[in-house]
């Protein structure tokens, strides 16, 4: 029977079943698809409790989004609308102001709780 998850032990147990469901071809709409997205389901809300990932810092994330998106410094400027801020933004030298935050949202889609914490 499947239940909530209440230690490492169970938690690893979940993990193997959903391992050797995965490597069998799970038809929709079946019990074993069924079992799979509830082990799941369970997998991950014990993970967000106990192994939580941190918030990558403001310059974190823009420095992902840049790589990620292929996007040049140089158009970071052009973003920021400050072509000489960018580099002391990221030095962390001077702090994003609001529409800073809000033209790096709007254009990378980075959100807006990422950027407006302290770093």
């Amino acid at each position: 029977m499947i239940g909530p998850i209440k230690n490492n032990e169970q938690y690893e147990s979940y993990l193997a079943r959903i391992y050797a469901l995965m490597q069998t071809d799970v038809a929709p709409d079946s019990k074993e698809s069924d079992e799979l997205e509830l082990l799941s389901i369970l997998v991950k809300d014990y993970e967000n409790v106990h192994f939580p990932i941190p918030k990558p810092s403001p310059l974190e994330a823009i420095r992902f989004r840049l790589e990620q998106m292929g996007i040049s410094e140089k158009e970071l400027s052009e973003i920021l609308g400050y072509r000489s801020r960018k580099s002391e933004i990221l030095s962390g030298k001077r702090k994003l102001n609001l529409s800073m935050i809000r033209r790096l949202n709007e254009k990378l889609h980075i959100p807006a709780e990422i950027l407006i914490q302290a770093y």
